[in-house]
């Protein structure tokens, strides 16, 4: 009796499997290890009789695809081509060239707290706090802390805990995933007293408010949102006429004005119009690391500073390294990208497009984001190509980021540098080769000019 043939026999070797043009292909993206345990696991599958021995160097390539869809666990550089400069879920401002020097060399032992020509002990961060007060000589003293609501926190812990905070009812605002500031003021224990109406507040709200519980006022800067039609608020030399500690929270860590961001509150205005106290962030306008910043008074500065919350919520070194190169310089990538040039975001774009079969450059507005610039429209062009790519991009290497509109994948290159332009033409020929994700036109001939 004739047994029945063994089909094990006809399974490819493992050389011939990882020479085929595909899986070499695959092995330059992916790398040869993966590409090898994905062979391995299909020749094991038709081992068992789960596939053809034809069908392993297909069922090893469909392993890969789905590997190829799935970024690599930790944190990675991603190519913003979204137009949106102070992105929030990318990180806000991307660090500039003297920053990144600066947290590099700042990653071993560092004198961030210890005076080298004396010996001792030293203010903690005291050259970024020098760079500041010479970048804001308006603020009689500095203090940074991790992030732009731990400095609106501090203050209010040291200056009106168990007191009572005068706010503006059209300034209690929500600010990124679910996080109102009212919650956070209460937290410190000092007591809100709303003013004015949510469209309306005058300076007498605030002072027909006054009494001895009060501590002090506050402003906020609605960044994230506006008012539209009938409506006010007192201005920051209007309320330091109440006689009263005036802190604005400006938001944006502007140190100062920028005609990119008109109605953006700037430290040194709002300093030189009579507020005691400016809180910010350095991670948006100011294009550095995330941090929040404290300017103002020195009486009231020290106040912050010797409060027990301020250890709870001092930067660390990385931060402080990377604020202070970034206020010395004075030049970003945040500020190149709000002040690119739309003529020659349309050279880029065109060029680009040249490149990528079907491709059309088309108008594309950017935005300032990150509460930043409410309502500031940035002129400019995209790339637009089909909107299935958009997945593979995300999870290509290096991944790029667009924006998915009108049926169509835009790439605005408002927000990636210049000479990172062919990774992104070479990201989307990757992008097109992988099952699945071809966005190519059958009729495509060459790019269009929107």
């Amino acid at each position: 009796m004739t047994g029945a043939v063994d089909r094990r026999r006809d399974i490819p070797r493992t050389d011939a499997l990882l020479a085929d043009p595909r899986l070499v292909a695959a092995a330059r993206h992916l790398g040869r290890g993966p590409v090898k345990a994905a062979v391995t696991a299909a020749q094991q599958e038709a081992r068992r009789g789960g596939i053809a021995p034809q069908d392993v160097a297909a069922a090893a390539l469909t392993t890969l695809a789905a590997l190829a869809a799935e970024p690599a666990p930790g944190v990675h550089a991603v190519l913003n081509a979204t137009g949106v400069v102070l992105h929030t879920n990318l990180g806000r401002a991307p660090l500039s060239a003297a920053a990144r020097a600066a947290v590099q060399e700042a990653t071993g032992y560092v004198d961030v707290e210890f005076d080298l020509a004396g010996g001792r002990r030293a203010r903690r961060g005291r050259t970024a706090l020098e760079a500041l007060l010479a970048a804001v000589p308006e603020a009689e003293a500095a203090l940074v802390v991790n992030n732009g609501a731990a400095a609106l926190l501090l203050a209010v812990s040291a200056l009106a805990a168990g007191r009572t905070v005068l706010v503006s009812r059209g300034e209690l605002v929500e600010i990124g995933d679910g996080f109102r500031l009212p919650d956070l003021i209460e937290t410190t224990g000092a007591r809100i007293r709303e003013v004015g109406t949510t469209n309306c507040t005058t300076v007498a709200d605030y002072t027909d408010a006054a009494d001895e519980s009060v501590a002090c006022l506050l402003k906020i800067h609605p960044s994230n949102f506006r008012v539209v039609g009938f409506g006010g608020t007192p201005s920051t030399a209007e309320l330091a006429t109440t006689g009263l500690p005036l802190v604005v929270d400006i938001g944006s860590g502007l140190l100062s004005p920028d005609p990119a961001v008109p109605d953006e509150m700037d430290a040194r205005s709002t300093l030189r119009d009579g507020a005691a106290l400016v809180t910010g962030s350095g991670d948006k306008l100011l294009g550095g690391p995330q941090a929040g910043i404290v300017l103002g008074r020195a009486d009231v500065v020290e106040r912050l500073r010797r409060h027990p919350v301020a250890r709870a919520v001092r930067a660390d070194k990385l931060s402080l390294a990377a604020l202070e190169a970034t206020v010395r310089a004075g030049h970003t990538p945040t500020l190149d990208a709000l002040h690119a040039d739309p003529a020659q975001l349309r050279r880029r774009c065109e060029a680009l497009a040249g490149r990528l079969p079907g491709a059309a450059v088309v108008p594309s507005d950017g935005a300032v984001g990150g509460g930043s610039g409410t309502g500031v429209v940035l002129p400019g062009w995209a790339v637009a190509v089909d909107e299935r790519l958009a997945g593979p991009l995300r999870c290509g290497t290096p991944p790029v980021v667009g924006r998915v509109a009108g049926g169509r994948l835009l790439l605005d290159l408002r927000c990636v540098p210049p000479d990172r332009d062919d990774d992104v033409a070479r990201a989307v020929a990757a992008a097109q080769a992988v099952p699945g994700g071809d966005g190519r036109s059958a009729d495509a001939t060459g790019p269009e000019q929107a």
